[in-house]
């Protein structure tokens, strides 16, 4: 995968591990928002817990990229869906431990009304992997 982080003084700079944007080319992979759940058990892992849900979601997310044959350094963009604002800072504590500030995809981060099975967080993502001829 060939990507390369924009970065312009002409908006505003990063506040946390993500970049202004990414310019990447090769095969695309979407995946779904991840909760936490737990894989094995279909259970909820962390109830209340954003830091425990958190790591949950980022373990799920790096499951299914790495079916896809790629891996976390190869995201491009995530959203982080939080079902209250005042976890940002523990979510992004987490988050922050698998994308190294200089590196870090794109992202956006909203607070819902709900989401699915009451949880506190989920992240979907986009990945762009090198393809083979």
């Amino acid at each position: 995968m060939s990507h390369q982080v924009i970065r312009t003084d002409q908006a505003p700079a990063p506040v946390g591990p993500y970049n202004q944007a990414i310019a990447a080319t090769g095969q695309m992979v979407f995946v779904a928002g991840q909760i936490p759940l737990d894989p094995q058990t279909g259970a909820i892992v962390g109830e209340g817990n954003v830091v425990e849900q958190t790591e949950q979601v980022m373990a799920n997310l790096t499951a299914i990229l790495a079916a896809a044959g790629a891996k976390l350094e190869d995201v491009v963009k995530t959203t982080v869906f939080l079902a209250d604002m005042n976890d940002f800072a523990a979510m992004n504590a987490v988050y922050a431990k698998y994308f190294q500030e200089a590196t870090a995809p794109a992202r956006a981060c909203v607070q819902v009304s709900r989401l699915p099975k009451d949880v506190r967080v989920e992240i979907e993502c986009i990945a762009v992997v090198a393809t083979t001829a």
